[in-house]
């Protein structure tokens, strides 16, 4: 399994699984399969329209056919940017693999990087026929096409490498009582990132990182915390109600 470090913006490395070249493809597939799909139930459907025209015995236009090669061929240029924007970088092929698109500051990209990485398609799958793609996924470093590079992103495995069973914190007691219920909106990757800040912190009493993060999890979250409890104490609250709400019940959040 290779692996790709990332520096995020609170300045912490985390390690992502890449995902392969082999996936990739596996993902690619199956958004053609969707495409061949939509357009046989498009062909199905005007056919049936020509068949009534036909047993009418009235004229037939092609009209309809083209508008519908216009359709479908608008939906495969579009597919992977609409996909991505909306489904959190991944097309319905890279869901089912589960691999998703990530910014290299381990961020979910911006509108304008998935912009770049769709218009250098063209590079990497119209004008090289996918050769570009599969020369710079297999010797790339952070195993990115001319897309990714150009648009700062790479593709990596939705499950972390570092599952939440593994965080070393004690789980709370029998009949805890969760402060912030919002911290379902987390994910085990963002829970993964706070325990490594309260690691570092343990280790290097560098507060500066607890500081920052609890703001960034309190605004992201829209929550405060009283004044008698520090950014340190906050962060360990949200970890122990997280397990509590969602750990101890068995819900993926990938």
């Amino acid at each position: 399994m290779q692996i790709v470090k990332i520096t995020t913006t609170q300045n912490i490395d985390i390690e992502y699984a890449v995902a392969s070249l082999s996936e990739r493809i596996a993902a690619r597939f199956i958004d053609y399969a969707i495409f061949l799909s939509v357009y046989g139930v498009m062909t199905a459907a005007l056919v049936g329209v020509y068949s009534d025209q036909l047993n009418s015995r009235g004229p037939v236009r092609p009209t309809k056919f083209v508008i519908m090669i216009g359709i479908w061929l608008g939906f495969c240029v579009l597919y992977d940017l609409l996909t991505e924007v909306f489904l959190n970088g991944q097309s319905l092929g890279k869901r089912f693999v589960k691999i998703k698109v990530i910014s290299l500051n381990g961020t979910r990209p911006g509108i304008g990087q998935y912009l770049l990485r769709w218009f250098f398609r063209i590079i990497d799958f119209g004008l090289t026929m996918g050769a570009a793609a599969v020369v710079t996924v297999t010797f790339s470093d952070k195993k990115q096409r001319i897309g990714d590079m150009v648009a700062g992103t790479t593709v990596i495995k939705t499950a972390p490498l570092n599952r939440f069973s593994d965080l070393v914190f004690h789980s709370p007691e029998e009949g805890y009582k969760p402060t912030y219920k919002e911290v379902v909106q987390l994910t085990d990757r963002d829970v993964t990132l706070i325990h490594d800040v309260i690691r570092n912190f343990r280790m290097t009493r560098n507060s500066n990182l607890v500081y920052r993060l609890a703001l960034r999890i309190k605004k992201y979250l829209n929550v405060n915390y009283p004044e008698e409890i520090n950014e340190y104490q906050f962060l360990e609250i949200v970890l122990n109600d997280y397990n509590s709400l969602i750990a101890n019940n068995g819900i993926d959040t990938i």
